[in-house]
């Protein structure tokens, strides 16, 4: 692994944890509100998109679409609501366990299948949640974590939807562009309801999550994912709980309980055996001779796996 490519993804895993220590700074060292840091992140985070685009003088064709836009939003503002009262450690491990166990979910629907080891991994995933989650092992608030979790499920769907960009830097902008005035209108519809909290630190803080951690952010993991197949970009993100914890103990103050250290251990082993372990492939069925249908029919086009996909966080 080059210098440069090391470099490009510890800044990219740093940027993902940086989002969810922004985030839970602004929300609990400041007055800021959630919809307000939320318009801030992303209008900041398109704006900056933007300006890529026109530096590369991409602009004639902006990719991405609403229901990205949508999901995008649904992701930014769950995960906003959610990290009022959640730790930034616990609220990256579930925002990271939601989507890889929704991604894996997914997989299954579709037809594939796992491995013994996979599905003993899985478990350990599912079991990790769960036990983060039990009331008696002090429990994030209840409502707070299910924020959490749909703010995971919506990050899958705007990954799944993704899946097929050409260019993710520009579908990324677009999406941002698009998510940005339905931010900025839930915005005006809050403030004739209520005054805003416009805080000046807090708007600093979503400046940043927007702009740096989320626009630059996403940019430097692109030009990671070029060069990491995606077992190792899988398996890198298994990091950024772990950061975001170290970092939310380091900056504010949080604790790292034994609950917390137990189920990360779970989730993160359960997942990487779901994601290392590989299955045996089937045997080819044997091609009589002359019978090129039958060749023809093994050669079946392989996407993008998800878990590839995810780490924009």
């Amino acid at each position: 692994m080059s210098v440069k490519l090391v470099v490009l993804t510890l800044l990219s895993l740093l940027a993902f944890a940086g989002n969810s220590l922004l985030c839970r700074l602004a929300l609990k060292e400041t007055s800021i509100d959630p919809t307000t840091f939320i318009m801030v992140r992303l209008v900041s985070g398109a704006a900056v998109l933007w300006l890529v685009l026109v530096l590369q003088k991409r602009l004639r064709h902006i990719e991405g679409s609403w229901l990205g836009a949508g999901a995008l939003f649904a992701y930014a503002i769950t995960f906003a609501l959610a990290y009022a009262a959640i730790p930034a450690g616990t609220g990256a491990l579930l925002l990271f366990a939601a989507i890889q166990i929704s991604m894996i979910l997914y997989g299954l629907t579709i037809g594939e299948r796992l491995s013994p080891v996979q599905g003993i991994g899985f478990a350990f995933a599912v079991g990790g949640l769960v036990l983060l989650m039990l009331p008696s092992l002090g429990a994030p608030p209840l409502l707070n974590a299910g924020f959490m979790i749909l703010s995971g499920l919506s990050w899958s769907v705007y990954s799944l939807v993704g899946r097929k960009a050409r260019d993710p830097v520009n579908a990324t902008a677009g999406n941002f562009i698009r998510a940005a005035p339905i931010a900025l209108a839930l915005f005006a519809v809050m403030f004739t309801v209520s005054t805003p909290s416009l805080d000046g630190l807090g708007m600093v803080y979503g400046l940043l999550s927007g702009g740096i951690t989320s626009g630059l952010g996403y940019i430097l993991w692109y030009a990671a994912l070029k060069e990491l197949n995606v077992t190792h970009a899988a398996t890198v993100q298994l990091s950024v709980p772990v950061i975001t914890a170290f970092g939310g103990a380091l900056f504010l103050g949080e604790a790292i309980t034994q609950v917390l250290v137990i189920a990360s251990v779970a989730i993160v082993v359960g997942i990487a055996l779901v994601v290392l372990v590989k299955k045996k492939p089937a045997p080819a069925p044997e091609v009589e001779e002359g019978d090129e249908s039958a060749g023809d029919a093994l050669l079946v086009e392989a996407g993008p796996a998800p878990a590839g996909e995810t780490s924009e966080r």
